[in-house]
């Protein structure tokens, strides 16, 4: 698994007025940007090839990321126009970029201190999703994971979906019938979520889950960031 997607073309609309100048993934947490963090875990296990979705103030990406060298990493951005096109339609659209073999996707807005060598490097199905209990904040969960080890999208306990994941391009290949016709999804380039996509491969059991039992956070709020970023200045002084 040498390439890798990280979704970063949020509008951060619940993070104003932190993402007025500045997009979510680029806020600071701990001392660097949280998708700073990404990077780095990234270059930990070799990945070498890391494409970043951008759209909100785009160009603040290049500008203090530059081309990942810092990193031993290549990046290469892919740009979805001023309105993001979701995460489905925002892989569709790296696709290029990744190549034919499987890759890590990571939300820009999240931190974990998963280790990111224990997701498989070629899923045995279309894609393999990192589950977390649920947070306070989305009590309801997302999918279940079940005795075999397959995601499904119903029965219990319901888990959330952490936002990492390993997926191969092929998961995106009847993506118009998961999806179905509608004004964004007909559009050019498309615009539609991942969620019905992996919910439609759930159907076929191509789609398996694992649980990480610790930390995570889902930086949708000033207060969230700020809570992360007390605890990681804590953790680093001791």
């Amino acid at each position: 698994m040498r390439h890798a997607l990280i979704f970063a073309a949020g509008l951060g609309e619940r993070m104003r007025p932190l993402t007025d100048r500045t997009p979510k993934p680029l806020l600071m947490a701990g001392g660097k940007p949280l998708i700073v963090w990404h990077l780095e875990k990234l270059a930990a296990i070799d990945v070498r090839y890391v494409v970043i979705n951008t759209s909100h103030l785009a160009d603040q990406f290049p500008d203090l990321l530059g081309d990942g060298s810092r990193w031993g990493l290549r990046i290469r951005y892919a740009y979805e126009g001023a309105i993001p096109l979701e995460t489905g339609g925002g892989m569709l659209n790296a696709l290029p970029l990744l190549g034919p073999e499987p890759f890590l996707a990571v939300n820009g807005d999240i931190w974990t201190d998963a280790d990111f060598a224990t997701l498989p490097a070629e899923p045995a199905g279309l894609a393999h999703l990192l589950m977390v209990d649920n947070p306070a904040h989305h009590p309801g969960g997302d999918f279940a994971i079940g005795p075999d080890g397959q995601l499904v999208d119903g029965g219990s306990p319901r888990l959330t979906f952490s936002g990492v994941g390993v997926y191969r391009p092929e998961l995106l290949a009847d993506w118009r019938s998961a999806v179905g016709e509608t004004a964004e999804s007909t559009a050019k380039p498309p615009r539609f979520k991942l969620r019905p996509v992996l919910s439609a491969a759930m159907t076929e059991h191509a789609v398996s889950g694992s649980l990480h039992t610790g930390a995570w956070t889902d930086v949708g709020t000033p207060e969230r960031l700020a809570t992360l970023d007390a605890a990681l200045n804590a953790t680093s002084r001791e």
